[in-house]
């Protein structure tokens, strides 16, 4: 009787649980997502939302993208990834023939990126400013070779590249190095006048050095938005030079003078000192007069 009770009771149990997900299954059946009763039943047991999983593989089936597995959606699931997300994004990266499969998909979302927006920002490339004036900086300052100092601003058009979107270097990356090579090839410019007459030999230049190798991104276009004349600063550090050097002439002449004072003030001492030894010899004639006078080797003459 134990045992017929408790066939009863699960055979219960399971058809309460088939009622419930009934409509679910229907769904499911009928646009062909294969998904069984029985799975949406395990999927409850296992904490899973049959809800998301049967909403995403019927999305997935009706966008023509039959190769997601029911277990692979149950799995980010679990994994705390967003389901739904990464399906719309692997919907449109299949209508925009982007080659994306499940696993890039959701290991970008599980790294905390955005993957739906990704593949928009891979369809729509977007535009960003160089400098970023939310770190405030509004231009990017340059010398060409003549000192001239030049005011640039540019704006990168990039698109993202999906390969690269998991452990790939960001935006603010793209910016850094988009900046450092519009300044360098500003540096490498004879003259300004150059750079102002064609400022697309800077953007050609920049793009020469790959610079979105190992990026999130791809960069399309580089384009000088502005471009002014700053200061001069080849004549200003003339200018500082020769002051440097006056200053150095001046402490070096004011050095030499101080030595100067030094040695005269060191030949009147030794003048003293002679005049000291004069006065002291000649205090020493009377005594020996004397003392020749005593011992008889000194006479006066008569004349």
């Amino acid at each position: 009787m134990i045992g017929v009770f408790f066939i009863v009771l699960l055979g219960f149990i399971l058809v309460f649980m088939f009622g419930k997900y009934f409509n679910l299954w229907l769904r499911a059946f009928v646009t062909r997502a294969r998904i069984g009763p029985f799975t949406l039943i395990f999927m409850s047991l296992r904490k899973v939302n049959p809800n998301t999983i049967v909403d995403a593989k019927i999305s997935a089936v009706q966008a023509g993208i039959s190769s997601i597995s029911t277990s692979a959606l149950e799995a980010h699931y679990l994994a705390g990834g967003n389901v739904q997300r990464v399906v719309r994004a692997l919907i449109a990266a299949h209508r925009a023939r982007i080659d994306l499969d499940w696993d890039t998909a959701s290991a970008i979302d599980l790294a905390g990126r955005d993957v739906l927006e990704a593949v928009r920002t891979s369809v729509d490339p977007k535009v960003i400013d160089c400098p970023d004036p939310r770190h405030g900086r509004t231009t990017l300052d340059g010398v060409a070779k003549d000192g001239i100092q030049l005011k640039a601003r540019a704006r990168v058009t990039v698109r993202t590249n999906l390969g690269q979107l998991v452990g790939g270097a960001t935006e603010e990356t793209v910016i850094a190095r988009v900046g450092e090579g519009i300044v360098s090839a500003i540096g490498s410019s004879e003259t300004h006048k150059v750079v102002l007459a064609n400022p697309a030999l800077i953007a050609q230049t920049v793009l020469r050095k790959s610079l979105d190798s190992q990026t999130a991104y791809e960069i399309v276009s580089i384009d000088i938005a502005d471009i002014d004349v700053g200061d001069n600063v080849g004549a200003r550090l003339q200018a500082d030079q020769a002051e440097a050097d006056m200053r150095v002439a001046r402490a070096r002449a004011e050095e030499r003078r101080a030595e100067a004072v030094a040695l005269e003030q060191e030949m009147q001492a030794r003048t003293q000192e002679n005049r000291a030894k004069v006065v002291l010899a000649e205090a020493e004639i009377p005594k020996a007069m004397a003392d020749a006078y005593q011992k008889g080797s000194l006479r006066a003459v008569q004349p």
